[in-house]
């Protein structure tokens, strides 16, 4: 047993040997093969880079908003994967900063409650803020309360958060996220407290700044908060702001108390909501509760589509560079015609021939994955080091890669492989 597992593995090293000296004498034709599988492992492990990435800086942002966080919208992602029409999203009632009031008075379990405006879906408040001659992009701008950093866990880079009193009477203060604090600040080396800036046509004085939170795209951190009061000062009340989706986007974000479950505060919320719009036992909920979970289960079936669309996708120029190692790989038995019958004329059997042309057929696509891997990694870092978008690269990205390039070398090589180990020595012989 041990003697033939030598042999074998005698046999399977000397016909690597001769298949990497077969391929190393033509290398124009083994480079043009192999193109199509470099180009489509590169497709594959450089989207699979990217989308990793996005999938787990996005649910690093989504962890960070709490376990137990619940979020109460108008409609958002959860709304459109569970099928409900646009139109009768469109339908919905606008919520208020008086929801979160009643939540905060109504629900016994709930600790925190803070209402967003301008922040949210579908239309978020857009716009630049000015510090002397520089400018930011369009920034999101967010009437908050006072409970804000704490009920979105948010850590503090420098200053403080409002105050009660700020809030109340309407004070022009700003606490600022961390890319417009990086735009404004950050490079001249300015230290921004007390600082004015313009927040569209008024002024604002900043208080404090939000430290740079996990990040799914390069606007996670391009905002502006300012006390709800002061919001509705510049951008009027959410309540007769009007527009194609029916007012401004509002938020409410409500954190229950730690001795309390989060499927009693989901409860009690929704039971505030229900009696405040009116529903009566058989009508749906008119507005969405989002958890950590919900968010998670949306998007995880979302970049499980695109992963494996593109992969199929990506597939595609397997497919054609696996047709051309076919037929290289059938020119190749035509050249070589006279070789194999002298190798079974001097006594090599079929098996020896068929895995002689199917080695050949395996490495050559094995070093287009290779090849395919160390580009496409290349193109992942590329981004990042460009853009700062997040990569990421797990092992099982290189083994899905290995593994497809060799699949297409044995499945394209196989039918190349066996008319060479039926060739008939005589016949091979004569072949001019």
């Amino acid at each position: 047993m041990i003697r033939r597992l030598r042999t074998r593995l005698s046999l399977f090293r000397e016909t690597a040997a001769m298949a990497l000296d077969t391929l190393w004498a033509n290398k124009l034709r083994s480079v043009l093969t192999v193109l199509g599988v470099v180009i489509g492992i590169t497709s594959i492990v450089g989207m699979t880079a990217l989308i990793r990435g996005f999938d787990e800086s996005l649910k690093d942002s989504i962890r960070s908003l709490g376990p137990k966080t619940i979020f109460v919208q108008r409609f958002g992602a959860v709304s459109f994967s569970s099928g409900t029409s646009f139109l009768e999203l469109m339908r919905r009632p606008s919520l208020n900063a008086d929801d979160g009031e009643a939540i905060r008075r109504l629900a016994p379990s709930v600790a925190l409650v803070d209402t967003w405006l301008g922040g949210g879906p579908p239309q978020p408040t857009m716009e630049r803020v000015f510090y002397g001659s520089d400018r930011t992009p369009p920034n999101v701008i967010m009437g908050v309360s006072e409970r804000f950093v704490d009920v979105r866990f948010a850590k503090m880079l420098a200053g403080r958060s409002f105050t009660e009193q700020e809030v109340d009477r309407r004070r022009n203060a700003a606490v600022l996220g961390y890319g417009p604090y990086e735009a404004l600040f950050l490079k001249s080396g300015i230290d921004p407290i007390g600082k004015q800036i313009r927040v569209g046509a008024v002024r604002y004085t900043i208080v404090g700044v939000i430290d740079k939170q996990p990040s799914f795209g390069p606007s996670q951190d391009d905002f502006v908060i300012i006390p709800f009061t002061a919001w509705r000062k510049q951008f009027g009340s959410e309540r007769a702001r009007s527009g194609p989706f029916g007012g401004a986007p509002v938020m409410i974000a409500v954190v229950p108390h730690e001795w309390a479950s989060r499927e009693d505060a989901l409860r009690e919320v929704e039971a505030v909501m229900r009696i405040r719009h009116g529903l009566t036992l058989d009508k749906p909920n008119d507005f969405d509760l989002v958890t950590q979970d919900a968010i998670l289960k949306v998007w995880e079936q979302i970049s499980q589509a695109v992963l494996l669309s593109l992969v199929v996708i990506s597939s595609i120029a397997l497919m054609v560079g696996g047709i051309g190692v076919m037929a290289i790989m059938t020119i190749s038995v035509t050249e070589r015609t006279r070789e194999i019958g002298v190798r079974k004329a001097i006594g090599a059997r079929r098996t020896e021939i068929l895995f002689q042309f199917l080695i050949e057929a395996v490495v050559l696509t094995s070093i287009g994955g290779v090849l395919g891997i160390l580009f496409g990694s290349g193109i992942g870092f590329a981004v990042n080091l460009i853009s700062g978008f997040p990569i990421s690269l797990p092992w099982w990205s290189f083994a899905l890669g290995l593994g497809f390039s060799a699949g297409v070398g044995i499945f394209f090589g196989m039918l190349p492989a066996w008319r060479a180990s039926r060739l008939d020595p005589i016949e091979a012989l004569r072949y001019e």
